[in-house]
């Protein structure tokens, strides 16, 4: 298929604190708004799967080791 617009793509973290055990939802929508149906997220360059026909993950039973950089 055609290249995924990563720079128009803005990943959310609906939480304010984390800590180990919580579980956090990530959530990519489309710069200004934009109209998105489905993603996939990363974490680091390693795909997490992820939900295609969906904008939002959830990932439960945070560790330390889950910090770092994420990206869909």
């Amino acid at each position: 298929g055609p290249p995924c617009p990563t720079d128009r793509l803005v990943l959310q973290v609906l939480a304010w604190t984390l800590l180990e055990g919580d579980t956090v939802t990530l959530r990519c929508r489309g710069w200004q708004e934009k109209s998105i149906t489905g993603v996939r997220f990363y974490h680091e360059e390693k795909t997490l799967g992820g939900p295609l026909d969906g904008t939002e993950l959830s990932l439960s039973t945070l560790q330390l080791h889950h910090s770092s950089h994420y990206h869909c």
